[in-house]
């Protein structure tokens, strides 16, 4: 990644989480905590590594990714319509009557979303799914997923990566956004998945840890997964939770969802200008 890409793609960032303040301040409340963590690595597969066409959404052999992290909605929505995926002014829609944003992701809606989420565990088992039958296919598309830490609690999650090291789906990379906060506090007083890189490594993935807000080292640690052959990639991206907001990231679990009222709004946008 070259200077004017990293410069590019930082300000994108910064672009993004605006995005995400006007798009909840909208309805008033949603999940801006896990939507900032996720922000880098979605700017990073979007703008720089994923092989898909705004203009053809269902084109074959496409790239897909899938947000089993159901939370991150917003984020995704607005990574989406600043790609042209559908028009920006549709992110005031967010979790309204009739929307096509609906709160957790839905392919049946929303252009770019490849596959219906929420439940958690589901999103990577459906994105082991379409990991299996790119390979079937021989089509030479790659499948990202994201999940949460706290997603990772749940025992579907690890059914799925069984599942994905026993088919060698090397086509496969998995992101975990290792906030180290769910929805009621921090995961070492709820269940603690430390240490999050041997539990993946025990299942037969190769494993990077990284900084989750570094442009570059998300980026790298891509290249690096596609180079290897017969294991699927779980890559660990250390993040803040509300991630780019000095007084949101400092609110711990209580950002996990919170009111965006015009007051909040604007000392938060402040900050990304």
């Amino acid at each position: 990644m070259n200077k004017t890409e990293l410069e590019f793609l930082t300000k994108k960032c910064s672009y993004i989480r605006s995005l995400i303040l006007e798009e909840i301040h909208s309805i008033g409340t949603g999940h801006i905590g896990g939507s900032f963590s996720a922000v880098e690595a979605l700017v990073v597969l979007y703008h720089k590594v994923m092989n898909i066409d705004p203009k053809d959404p269902k084109k074959q052999g496409r790239d897909r990714f899938i947000l089993s992290k159901g939370h991150a909605g917003p984020a995704l929505y607005a990574v989406l319509a600043d790609k042209g995926f559908f028009p920006l002014n549709e992110l005031q829609t967010l979790n309204k009557s009739n929307t096509n944003l609906p709160s957790h992701c839905d392919m049946n809606r929303t252009p770019g979303i490849d596959m219906t989420t929420g439940s958690l565990g589901q999103g990577i088992s459906c994105a082991v799914g379409m990991a299996y039958a790119s390979k079937l296919q021989k089509d030479g598309a790659y499948i990202y997923c994201m999940v949460g830490d706290g997603e990772c609690q749940e025992g579907q999650v690890w059914e799925a990566a069984l599942s994905a090291s026993q088919f060698k789906l090397d086509n496969f990379i998995c992101f975990v956004d290792y906030n180290r906060v769910q929805l009621d506090g921090s995961l070492e007083e709820i269940i603690n998945m430390s240490p999050m890189e041997d539990k993946w490594k025990s299942f037969g993935w190769n494993v990077f840890s990284i900084d989750g807000h570094s442009l570059e080292e998300i980026h790298e640690a891509i290249i690096e997964a596609q180079k290897l052959h017969d294991k699927p990639s779980a890559i660990i991206l250390n993040t803040v939770k509300g991630k780019g907001i000095s007084f949101i990231e400092s609110m711990g679990f209580k950002n996990h969802s919170m009111n965006i009222t015009d007051e909040v709004k604007e000392r938060a946008l402040k900050e990304l200008i």
